[in-house]
């Protein structure tokens, strides 16, 4: 048997996968399992998206329903007073840099860093979700321009290079029973999001 909450932790990449293998090695017929892709591009130049699974609980898809919430109206459109809907009080949040955070306050003031030098990021598509019992992987692409100074964690600033980006990204997420995250982790290319950013 996989512990899937230590795999999640041990690595990101492979989190999504830890999903689908626990599935097949548990003989149940996961709910993502009838959603067979043709292969796909780059969802962050295409905006091929995928839809929702077939078969989902409703807890699966409640939890899928209020993820497409937080990411494509709270997030990004920095209602912060809502981000309570979807994170439990004491949510931990993991971050590309190996950097998490314990409580909500201190999540949304990192979700907050982002619209300082890119006041118009948005996730404007979900290409692919995925769920199991009380775990999502969700796909997302992030957009926005570098039009503000950036703090550089220094006390300085780093100028705008005005540049857009356009990036892939994964949520990783633990659910409660009461429909909230107790857990997540967020990955993307922080390489690829400096070059789009013309900062390396």
């Amino acid at each position: 048997m996989i512990d899937r909450r230590g795999l999640l932790r041990g690595g990101g990449a492979v989190a999504a996968g830890a999903l689908a293998i626990t599935a097949v090695e548990s003989g149940s017929d996961p709910a993502f399992a009838s959603v067979m892709p043709a292969l796909m591009g780059n969802p962050a130049e295409t905006g091929e998206s995928l839809g929702f699974p077939k078969h989902l609980t409703h807890q699966e898809r409640r939890n899928l329903e209020t993820f497409d919430e937080l990411d494509f109206v709270v997030f990004s459109g920095q209602q912060w007073d809502r981000v309570r809907e979807s994170h439990s009080d004491n949510i931990r949040a993991h971050w590309p840099d190996g950097h998490y955070t314990d409580g909500l306050a201190a999540h949304i003031e990192d979700m907050k860093f982002q619209f300082t030098f890119a006041p118009d990021t948005r996730v404007v598509e979900h290409p692919l979700r995925v769920a199991k019992d009380n775990f999502t992987a969700v796909t997302g692409v992030a957009t926005g321009t570098f039009t503000k100074p950036m703090p550089d964690g220094k006390g300085g600033l780093i100028p705008p290079t005005g540049k857009k980006y356009a990036i892939n990204m994964v949520t990783v997420s633990i659910w409660n029973r009461h429909g909230v995250m107790d857990e997540e982790f967020v990955i993307y290319d922080q390489l690829t999001f400096m070059r789009q950013l013309g900062l390396a």
